[in-house]
């Protein structure tokens, strides 16, 4: 088990590095208004991408019959379409969306970017189903080498394109990559089915999580849609950075642990008492992942942007804590929506996210009469909670949990977040030192995972349950 675990964490943790790395030394390369502009191609493919996606990855490993060969055809085939017209709306987007910008003159681009929906459409899709019986090894190495290629050309195309060109290049490059990587090592051989009963199937499945991807859009651009029309390319570039630097680690345990635990809460459904130790494992999980995540950005945060950086994104520094507490909130609900989505609840992600959906109209009006981005995202923070207890509360109420192993590691990390987010007003550093406050909140982290008695237990089990293939 922990073998298995440590796999997907550390492809994980490696394939979302090298992507970080990536967009550091483009970062470093550019201007800072380049890397605005070049930070509004993965805005650009977002709105197309969350607006058009079904879950298929996660329908082949949670559904019973995911190992069926037709199955899988039907869900590639039906990939493939929704590909195609991912990019067929993206060229037709491409001038609305560099006239929102006020960059009418780049439309040009974002039509190029057109080409990576169709590349993806052809993933072979053994990379996914493989994953039901805990074997991670083909999805990292897909995922891995494309991202690894594509950094390593970045200095070279700098130096033959100089400009935000460079992120055009490579995108392709990674997502072309990750689908001939996908066929290099499958399996099975790749079929093309379009089958009415499988796109059914998905679309029954999917569309709570279209919706949810819909949501997504705004909860993860939201904000920059707003920063970059309202405040300017340079505002965008500093938040833009802000989210890179917080959300890629967050992404890399959102990932692990719908991963690692989907199988497993999948194939444990019928046990009711496997079902429930997994369920609270999983919520504990995630909930660790966060408090981890609020510690490295805390202590390590500052000195290491200020040497990646330099001083051009100083202006970044005092917002970095509060960026990692609304990261580690959107952690949080992970857990949550994989033990729902194990249950083929899948509207679960899309209530708990729709609360930030509903700021983001008061943070454009915040926005427009000069606010700062601190205020905004104040009320991101705000929205994100209250989609957090409301996410929680399903899921525990739709696998018939009680709520009682949750209660204390939910007190105590409220305590721990509060301290991060308001130190300098608490324990302003002329009257307790930093770094006392610091140990502090390490303490106050290690206090809330000896109260997670179910991931304790888990992890000393050492058992996982899986799919028979």
């Amino acid at each position: 088990m922990v073998k298995t675990a440590f796999l997907v964490l550390s492809g994980n943790a490696f394939s979302s590095f090298v992507l970080l790395l990536r967009n550091l030394l483009v970062a470093r390369l550019m201007d800072v208004e380049d890397y605005g502009i070049a930070a509004t191609f993965a805005l650009s493919m977002a709105v197309v991408e969350m607006m058009s996606t079904f879950g298929l990855h996660q329908l082949i490993v949670q559904n019973e019959k995911g190992d069926d060969p037709d199955l899988q055809a039907g869900l590639q085939g039906f990939h493939l379409l929704r590909g195609v017209l991912s990019a067929l709306a993206l060229i037709a987007l491409a001038h609305p969306i560099a006239r929102f910008l006020g960059i009418d003159e780049l439309a040009w681009a974002y039509q190029v970017l057109a080409v990576i929906p169709v590349l993806r459409g052809f993933i072979h899709f053994d990379v996914y189903r493989l994953s039901r019986a805990m074997n991670f090894g083909p999805l990292i190495a897909s995922t891995l080498l494309p991202a690894l290629v594509s950094t390593l050309l970045v200095w070279p195309t700098f130096l033959l394109l100089g400009d935000f060109r460079v992120m055009l290049v490579a995108y392709v490059v990674q997502w072309g990559g990750m689908t001939v990587a996908s066929h290099l090592i499958s399996q099975r051989k790749y079929r093309l089915v379009l089958d009415r009963g499988t796109m059914g199937l998905a679309l029954r499945f999917g569309w709570p999580l279209l919706i949810n991807n819909a949501f997504l859009l705004l909860v993860y651009q939201g904000e920059k849609l707003v920063v970059g029309r309202e405040l300017g390319m340079v505002s965008l570039a500093i938040l833009a950075m802000g989210f890179t630097l917080t959300l890629t680690p967050t992404l890399v345990i959102a990932r692990s642990l719908q991963s690692f635990f989907l199988p497993q809460l999948s194939a444990a459904v019928e046990d009711r008492e496997r079902f429930r130790h997994l369920s609270i494992t999983a919520l504990q999980f995630g909930m660790l992942g966060g408090l981890m995540l609020v510690v490295a950005v805390d202590l390590a945060g500052k000195p290491v942007v200020t040497f990646l950086l330099g001083t051009k994104y100083a202006a970044l520094l005092p917002l970095l804590s509060f960026l990692a507490v609304l990261q580690s909130v959107r952690l949080f609900k992970v857990g949550c929506t994989t033990v729902a989505l194990a249950l083929g609840h899948t509207a679960n992600a899309m209530i708990g996210n729709l609360f930030r959906v509903l700021s983001i109209p008061i943070s454009w009006y915040v926005a427009a009469t000069g606010g700062e981005l601190l205020t905004i995202l104040w009320i991101a923070l705000l929205s994100e909670v209250i989609g957090y207890f409301v996410t929680l509360a399903l899921a525990l109420y739709r696998a018939s949990i009680s709520p009682r192993p949750m209660i204390l590691p939910v007190i105590l990390t409220v305590v721990m977040m509060v301290i991060v987010v308001f130190r300098d007003s608490l324990l302003p550093g002329h009257v307790v030192h930093p770094g006392w406050v610091g140990l502090g909140i390490v303490m106050l982290a290690g206090l809330i995972f000896a109260t997670m008695g179910d991931l304790i237990a888990y992890y000393r089990n050492g058992t996982v349950s899986r799919w028979s293939t």
